[in-house]
């Protein structure tokens, strides 16, 4: 496996591998690649991995104790079922029926408390504090060897992680050691040389694309992950975080990152700003003359927006992925980039389109199904194709360009199709604009639910919202009624994924039921309502 390879010259640096961040921004905790991996040894011989290959939750925040979890669970050929501290004691269960051992750190045991052992994990299933301290300091003594090339057998299961997907109880996924393996070499060949130096991580570890991302590929360079204070909300698990992660960037000196659109539309808000006051743009939002590398992927960034960091030199390189890829399928990269695409495939990834323009995907990462059953979930077909659920167009240079979702595509009682990523991106460009979705099968119009920055004036965001539908999208495409509310942490869980994606269902059921109360949105005073926007002008309707 290409981690154990790069871990291997390694194993006895000195260097940082993780550097965890105070609320200053100064540095509190480093673990040096040598005793990282000499804990990840200690911790897999004292739980035997390697002999009985157990089933293992991971319930720990973005910690060195979850990347030493995590690197000693994938060196000795255990499972691990990494569990967000976000969900509920119900969708934390229903990863864990199989778990015999359950690693903690502080904020997973407080988590796990809350929940109740009893009510998640299955009977005899023993929980183990991950007491980095006392690992590391065995470790010194003598750590014992990983054993040899665990994932040999290429269905052998490394992982199995929960789908971001759009219902309440996620499905797990098996992740095949040799798929991830076969994905890491195929991302290590297109990534810039250095890239990874110093990555900081802004979203959940219990993602399979951050392990990919923060552990991984920082291994591979012989980086360093760096660590937002323990207590500071990720970006995913809260509507005000892509706003408050930004006070850290500067002083985390990052060389990569990965971005959600929020985070992206707060970055262009900011450079703006920086550079209006005569500011060097990359030296005050991230503390070095250089910018990192940004990625982004999970749902679309506005193009303008895209272009309005690229003024500030701000490259943002969009891509696609799913969780049943063992991540990324295609990726835009430095000197091969378009914007409104999500890049050309990863060179060990097929891609085609079925009749019905869905993208289909084959490949040598892809997953080995999945531990239950959800209307979402994709299939492989008997040649080997995933059926993704995402419709999409592939340029004649292999670029991709996803339209939306089959399953979400809006069908309106007038009988118009409505893809709503679309729409959606469009309205998240508003500045007070924390989530948004939008909703309409079997209504006349487009429903829009927007939570919206604390002491955001109502009354003008709705102004907002007409105002950008008028002047941006179709009659077919723009929200007529919306359910404008002050984001908050218990509203943002409710309806929206811990990457952001809307819970469809959830929001029209409770639009129709009168717990989303949506009001119409009054036109623009200076456009009457049946005047033609120059979209529809242009597509004669």
């Amino acid at each position: 496996m290409l981690v154990e390879e790069r871990l291997a010259h390694l194993a006895a640096d000195g260097r940082a591998l993780v550097e965890a961040l105070d609320r200053a921004g100064r540095p509190v905790g480093v673990l040096s690649y040598r005793d990282g991996v000499g804990a990840a040894r200690v911790l897999a011989g004292r739980l035997r991995l390697a002999e009985n290959r157990p089933v293992v939750g991971v319930l720990a925040g973005n910690t060195a104790e979850f990347v030493v979890a995590d690197l000693a669970l994938l060196l000795s050929g255990a499972v691990e079922v990494p569990v967000p501290l976000a969900f509920s004691a119900e969708q934390a269960a229903s990863l864990l029926p199989e778990a015999t051992v359950c690693l903690v750190d502080e904020a997973g045991r407080q988590r796990l408390a809350e929940w109740g052992a009893e009510r998640v994990l299955p009977a005899g299933c023993r929980v183990v504090p991950l007491a980095l301290a006392d690992l590391v300091a065995e470790a010194v003594e003598a750590a014992p060897p990983w054993p040899d090339d665990p994932w040999r057998d290429e269905q052998a299961i490394c992982k199995v992680v929960h789908t971001s997907g759009t219902t309440a109880h996620p499905k797990g996924v098996r992740i095949r050691g040799a798929g991830l393996d076969a994905l890491l070499r195929s991302l290590d060949r297109v990534m810039p040389a250095g890239a990874y130096t110093r990555y900081l991580s802004l979203v959940p570890f219990s993602l399979l694309i951050e392990q990919v991302a923060a552990i991984y590929l920082v291994i591979c360079h012989g980086g360093t992950v760096v660590l937002l204070p323990p207590d500071e909300p990720l970006v995913g698990t809260s509507s005000f975080a892509a706003g408050a992660v930004l006070r850290y960037t500067p002083a985390a000196r990052p060389t990569a990152l990965v971005a959600t659109p929020a985070l992206a539309e707060e970055l262009a808000d900011r450079a703006d700003r920086v550079a209006a006051q005569g500011r060097p743009v990359a030296r005050e939002l991230f503390g070095r003359d250089a910018p990192p590398l940004i990625c982004c992927g999970g749902a679309p960034v506005e193009p303008g927006t895209l272009r309005r960091l690229d003024r500030h030199g701000l490259t943002v390189y969009e891509g696609y992925g799913l969780s049943e890829n063992s991540s990324t399928v295609s990726w835009n990269r430095p000197g091969n980039r378009r914007i409104g695409t999500v890049g050309q495939p990863l060179d060990h990834v097929e891609v085609r389109l079925a009749d019905d323009g869905e993208l289909l995907v084959r490949s040598s990462s892809l997953f080995a199904g999945y531990t239950g059953t959800d209307p979402s979930a994709c299939r492989v077909d008997p040649d080997g194709w995933l059926h993704t659920g995402d419709l999409a167009e592939i340029e004649e240079t292999g670029h991709i360009r996803i339209v939306g979702r089959k399953k979400n595509v809006i069908v309106t009682s007038a009988g118009r199709n409505v893809a709503p990523e679309w729409v959606e991106a469009q309205y998240a460009t508003l500045p007070f604009v924390r989530a948004g979705a939008v909703v309409g099968d079997g209504m006349q119009t487009l429903h829009g639910l927007f939570l919206v920055a604390d002491g955001t004036d109502e009354a003008t965001a709705r102004r907002d919202l007409a105002a950008l539908g008028a002047q941006r999208l179709s009659a077919v495409e723009r929200v007529t009624a919306a359910c404008v509310l002050p984001a908050g942490d218990d509203l943002y869980g409710r309806y929206f994924t811990v990457t952001g994606r809307p819970r469809r269902d959830e929001i029209r059921a409770a639009i129709a039921d009168g717990r989303l109360p949506c009001r119409p949105l009054d036109p623009p005073a200076d456009r009457p309502a049946s005047t033609p926007t120059p979209f529809e002008t242009t597509l004669g309707r």
